[in-house]
């Protein structure tokens, strides 16, 4: 699992880094849950570390100053190993 948010956070719109991101986690076939402050994405390890890599080049190529990321493994029922 990925959870991450970019930056710079823009309440009137929906900044293209944060697009960006977003295109990134659903064409990698991930599980996404958005969230008030951060959006979460589910696959398979392999799956997650591949995105998370594109993730970090398309976001900060469209405009994000800062991107905040942490991995998590996940036990087989989606808990904390």
């Amino acid at each position: 699992m990925v959870e991450f948010t970019t930056e710079p956070f823009e309440l009137d719109t929906f900044p293209e880094h944060a697009a960006a991101a977003r295109k990134v986690v659903d064409e990698a076939g991930l599980d996404v849950l958005v969230g008030p402050f951060g959006t979460g994405a589910e696959g398979e390890a392999e799956q997650v570390l591949a995105a998370v890599t594109r993730l970090l080049r398309e976001t900060l190529d469209a405009g994000a100053t800062r991107i905040s990321v942490q991995v998590s493994l996940l036990g087989e029922e989606g808990g904390t190993p």
